[in-house]
Protein backbone atom coordinates (compact mmCIF):
# COMPACT_ATOMS: atom_id res chain seq x y z
CA UNK A 1 0.00 0.00 0.00
CA UNK A 2 1.23 3.47 -0.84
CA UNK A 3 1.18 6.32 1.67
CA UNK A 4 -0.06 9.78 0.65
CA UNK A 5 0.33 12.90 2.77
CA UNK A 6 -2.09 15.78 2.27
CA UNK A 7 -2.53 19.16 3.90
CA UNK A 8 -5.93 20.75 4.48
CA UNK A 9 -7.12 23.75 6.45
CA UNK A 10 -8.53 23.32 9.96
CA UNK A 11 -12.19 23.72 8.98
CA UNK A 12 -11.95 21.09 6.24
CA UNK A 13 -10.07 18.70 8.55
CA UNK A 14 -12.73 19.13 11.25
CA UNK A 15 -15.54 18.55 8.75
CA UNK A 16 -13.76 15.44 7.45
CA UNK A 17 -13.31 14.09 10.98
CA UNK A 18 -17.04 14.60 11.59
CA UNK A 19 -17.80 12.70 8.38
CA UNK A 20 -15.51 9.85 9.48
CA UNK A 21 -17.33 9.63 12.80
CA UNK A 22 -20.83 10.05 11.38
CA UNK A 23 -20.33 7.33 8.75
CA UNK A 24 -18.63 4.99 11.22
CA UNK A 25 -15.27 4.63 9.49
CA UNK A 26 -12.54 3.06 11.57
CA UNK A 27 -10.04 5.66 10.38
CA UNK A 28 -9.49 8.59 8.04
CA UNK A 29 -7.67 6.46 5.49
CA UNK A 30 -10.68 4.25 4.79
CA UNK A 31 -12.95 7.28 4.49
CA UNK A 32 -10.50 8.92 2.08
CA UNK A 33 -10.25 5.72 0.00
CA UNK A 34 -14.05 5.58 -0.25
CA UNK A 35 -14.24 9.20 -1.38
CA UNK A 36 -11.60 8.62 -4.04
CA UNK A 37 -13.29 5.42 -5.26
CA UNK A 38 -16.61 7.25 -5.48
CA UNK A 39 -15.12 10.12 -7.48
CA UNK A 40 -13.29 7.75 -9.82
CA UNK A 41 -16.47 5.73 -10.29
CA UNK A 42 -18.46 8.83 -11.17
CA UNK A 43 -15.77 9.81 -13.69
CA UNK A 44 -16.22 6.39 -15.31
CA UNK A 45 -19.90 7.21 -15.85
CA UNK A 46 -19.04 10.31 -17.90
CA UNK A 47 -19.95 10.08 -21.57
CA UNK A 48 -17.24 8.32 -23.55
CA UNK A 49 -15.63 6.75 -20.47
CA UNK A 50 -16.90 3.52 -18.92
CA UNK A 51 -18.89 1.11 -20.99
CA UNK A 52 -20.98 -0.95 -18.56
CA UNK A 53 -22.89 -0.31 -15.36
CA UNK A 54 -25.46 -1.64 -12.95
CA UNK A 55 -28.09 0.69 -11.58
CA UNK A 56 -30.99 0.94 -9.21
CA UNK A 57 -33.94 3.06 -10.21
CA UNK A 58 -36.26 3.81 -7.31
CA UNK A 59 -39.44 5.75 -7.81
CA UNK A 60 -42.67 6.56 -6.02
CA UNK A 61 -45.80 6.77 -8.10
CA UNK A 62 -49.56 7.15 -7.81
CA UNK A 63 -51.04 3.78 -8.68
CA UNK A 64 -54.35 5.46 -9.46
CA UNK A 65 -52.75 7.32 -12.39
CA UNK A 66 -54.46 6.00 -15.51
CA UNK A 67 -52.53 3.07 -17.03
CA UNK A 68 -49.28 4.06 -15.28
CA UNK A 69 -48.68 0.64 -13.72
CA UNK A 70 -49.20 -0.97 -17.11
CA UNK A 71 -46.87 1.52 -18.83
CA UNK A 72 -44.13 0.95 -16.25
CA UNK A 73 -44.41 -2.82 -16.56
CA UNK A 74 -44.44 -2.56 -20.36
CA UNK A 75 -41.28 -0.44 -20.29
CA UNK A 76 -39.51 -3.13 -18.26
CA UNK A 77 -40.64 -5.77 -20.74
CA UNK A 78 -39.45 -3.65 -23.66
CA UNK A 79 -36.05 -3.40 -21.94
CA UNK A 80 -35.89 -7.04 -20.80
CA UNK A 81 -32.21 -7.14 -21.74
CA UNK A 82 -31.52 -4.26 -19.31
CA UNK A 83 -34.17 -4.57 -16.57
CA UNK A 84 -33.08 -7.61 -14.57
CA UNK A 85 -35.27 -7.40 -11.45
CA UNK A 86 -37.86 -5.25 -9.75
CA UNK A 87 -39.49 -4.91 -6.38
CA UNK A 88 -42.91 -3.35 -5.79
CA UNK A 89 -44.03 -2.04 -2.40
CA UNK A 90 -47.40 -0.55 -1.43
CA UNK A 91 -46.69 2.51 0.71
CA UNK A 92 -50.27 3.57 1.34
CA UNK A 93 -53.63 3.71 -0.45
CA UNK A 94 -52.30 5.96 -3.22
CA UNK A 95 -48.54 5.47 -3.42
CA UNK A 96 -46.30 2.64 -4.53
CA UNK A 97 -42.54 2.36 -4.47
CA UNK A 98 -40.72 0.37 -7.10
CA UNK A 99 -37.05 -0.35 -7.36
CA UNK A 100 -35.75 -1.73 -10.64
CA UNK A 101 -32.26 -3.12 -11.11
CA UNK A 102 -30.76 -2.37 -14.50
CA UNK A 103 -27.62 -3.78 -16.09
CA UNK A 104 -26.02 -2.90 -19.40
CA UNK A 105 -24.28 -0.22 -21.40
CA UNK A 106 -24.25 3.09 -19.56
CA UNK A 107 -26.09 5.08 -22.23
CA UNK A 108 -28.82 2.46 -22.57
CA UNK A 109 -29.25 2.13 -18.81
CA UNK A 110 -29.49 5.92 -18.41
CA UNK A 111 -32.05 6.14 -21.22
CA UNK A 112 -34.19 3.40 -19.69
CA UNK A 113 -34.02 4.93 -16.20
CA UNK A 114 -34.87 8.41 -17.52
CA UNK A 115 -37.83 7.01 -19.49
CA UNK A 116 -39.21 5.35 -16.36
CA UNK A 117 -38.81 8.36 -14.08
CA UNK A 118 -40.26 10.83 -16.61
CA UNK A 119 -43.62 9.03 -16.83
CA UNK A 120 -46.64 11.12 -15.86
CA UNK A 121 -47.67 10.05 -12.36
CA UNK A 122 -44.17 9.22 -11.14
CA UNK A 123 -43.83 11.60 -8.20
CA UNK A 124 -40.21 11.06 -7.32
CA UNK A 125 -37.40 9.11 -8.93
CA UNK A 126 -33.75 8.46 -8.22
CA UNK A 127 -31.12 6.65 -10.26
CA UNK A 128 -27.91 5.27 -8.80
CA UNK A 129 -25.42 4.05 -11.41
CA UNK A 130 -22.35 2.02 -10.54
CA UNK A 131 -19.70 1.42 -13.21
CA UNK A 132 -18.59 -2.18 -13.61
CA UNK A 133 -15.81 -3.73 -15.58
CA UNK A 134 -16.97 -6.74 -17.55
CA UNK A 135 -14.13 -9.01 -18.62
CA UNK A 136 -16.06 -10.50 -21.51
CA UNK A 137 -18.82 -8.38 -23.01
CA UNK A 138 -20.95 -11.40 -23.84
CA UNK A 139 -21.56 -12.00 -20.11
CA UNK A 140 -23.36 -8.68 -19.70
CA UNK A 141 -26.30 -9.91 -21.76
CA UNK A 142 -29.16 -11.00 -19.61
CA UNK A 143 -31.23 -12.81 -22.23
CA UNK A 144 -30.69 -16.48 -22.86
CA UNK A 145 -29.02 -17.57 -26.08
CA UNK A 146 -30.11 -21.17 -25.64
CA UNK A 147 -33.56 -22.61 -26.09
CA UNK A 148 -35.38 -24.22 -23.19
CA UNK A 149 -39.01 -25.28 -22.85
CA UNK A 150 -41.45 -23.29 -20.78
CA UNK A 151 -44.24 -25.26 -19.13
Amino acid sequence: MRRLTISVDEALADAFDQLVERKGYLNRSEAFRDLVRKELGEAELSPGKGKWCVATVSYVYDHHERQLSNRLTQMQHEHHDIAVASQHIHLDHDNCLETVILKGKIAEVRACADAIISQTGVRYGNVHLVPVEIKKEKYIQIGHTHVHPHR
